[in-house]
């Protein structure tokens, strides 16, 4: 199973991944050096939203659709935040 993610940082803003471990992921984000760098430097982080894929592919190709959105259509699709 692949995930694509949106995590709310401390500052507000919105973050968009796909992993095959959300837990794991979520973990790295808040506490690891290594990682996304725009993450680290905003953290704590907080998991908001997720969908279930069968595959790695179908999840990328989620995250890139929902990066090309507008944050108020972002926040549309989480539902308030």
């Amino acid at each position: 199973m692949f995930f694509t993610y949106i995590l709310k940082c401390a500052d507000a803003t919105l973050y968009v991944g796909a992993t095959n471990d959300l837990d794991k992921r979520l973990h790295e984000h808040n506490n690891l050096k290594s990682g996304a760098h725009y993450t680290k430097i905003r953290r704590p982080v907080k998991l908001v939203y997720f969908e279930e894929f069968k595959t790695l592919a179908e999840a990328r190709k989620r995250e890139a659709q929902i990066k090309r959105l507008s944050r108020e259509k972002k926040i549309k699709l989480i539902g308030n935040i």
